[in-house]
């Protein structure tokens, strides 16, 4: 079986949409979140426009959406979509339960508000070496001093968690971090704080907004991020979209449920690989591809046989 998987927030590079296949699907993809939107999305993806998360999260959702139609395409169609954070929206649209143009806008205000909320001094930090119950006890030696409290933002494997805070907490708790072995501490490319409880009050704003949208059930599997578990109904995708950046991300449990479904292909939408490496280290057996290491063609070619062989 084959499931794509959705990067978050962190993945983005300067220049990405502009790498992106060749393709006609591609293209028609990129002018369709142009005209629902009604601005340029290939205007976005510059390092100076990266700056702001509403081109981020823009652009990941555009990027994840013309890798799964793309492979559809050429006769791929993945059984299973799941993304973490803003990924999570391009998983939607790939199952079938929201429109594309939806869940742009969506997105857009998605973003606006965590940027509203925390427009400059927050952030996230990714914490290497140290496993779920260690950073969280390093958490509440420091809970009550003002200014410093961080919160576990994603479990992304089993010693790889993201915290998240303000500035000078996240510094201070990198240097904790280390000296509590740690043998990596650093700032992520994210400027605001996400899936913690400083944005319960935009979450409850876009579940708000989210309320006038149409979900429908979807027509592939999709994997949730709050619970980590596959969600058959819309209004359930609506509830993980809407409220996803309030709580912590659970991807590695999120993968093992992937895993457990019968997945044997795994594919990364662009840009990056970190959700790929994630799952070759985890789960070695697995056939993890990231499609930003491929050229168009070739990436059709080698999905396409081993989703065949592993039938």
């Amino acid at each position: 079986m084959l499931a794509l998987l959705y990067p978050g927030q962190g993945a983005q590079s300067a220049g990405f949409l502009h790498r992106l296949p060749n393709h006609p699907v591609v293209a028609s993809t990129i002018d369709e979140a142009s005209a629902a939107l009604s601005l340029d999305v290939m205007a976005l993806d510059s390092s100076d426009a990266l700056r702001s998360s509403i081109a981020v999260q823009i652009t990941l959702v555009v990027a994840g959406v013309a890798t799964a139609r793309r492979l559809v395409e050429a006769g791929i169609e993945a059984e299973l979509h799941a993304g973490l954070s803003v990924g999570a929206y391009a998983a939607a649209v790939g199952c079938g339960s929201i429109d594309f143009a939806d869940a742009l806008r969506m997105v857009k205000t998605r973003a606006e508000l965590m940027e509203r909320a925390y427009p400059s001094g927050y952030g996230l930090s990714a914490i290497e070496g140290l496993t779920e119950a260690q950073v969280e006890a390093l958490i509440d030696t420091t809970a009550a001093v003002p200014g410093q409290r961080v919160y576990v933002a994603n479990v992304n494997a089993p010693r790889q968690i993201v915290v998240a805070g303000a500035d000078a907490a996240l510094e201070a708790f990198n240097e904790r971090a280390r000296e509590a072995g740690a043998h990596r501490a650093k700032r992520l490319a994210v400027s605001v704080p996400s899936h913690c409880e400083l944005l319960q009050e935009a979450s409850d704003t876009l579940v708000g907004y989210a309320a006038d949208i149409a979900f429908g059930k979807p027509k592939h599997i999709y994997i949730g991020n709050r619970r980590a578990r596959a969600l058959h109904k819309g209004e359930d995708i609506r509830e993980d979209l809407a409220t996803n950046m309030r709580y912590t991300v659970r991807w590695f449990d999120a993968l093992t449920t992937i895993i457990e479904r019968g997945t044997t292909v795994l594919v990364e939408a662009p840009p990056g690989q970190v959700l790929t490496d994630i799952a070759r280290i985890a789960y070695p057996e697995i056939m993890a591809l990231a499609a930003a290491s491929f050229a168009d063609d070739r990436l059709v070619d080698v999905v396409s046989r081993r989703v065949a062989g592993s039938q």
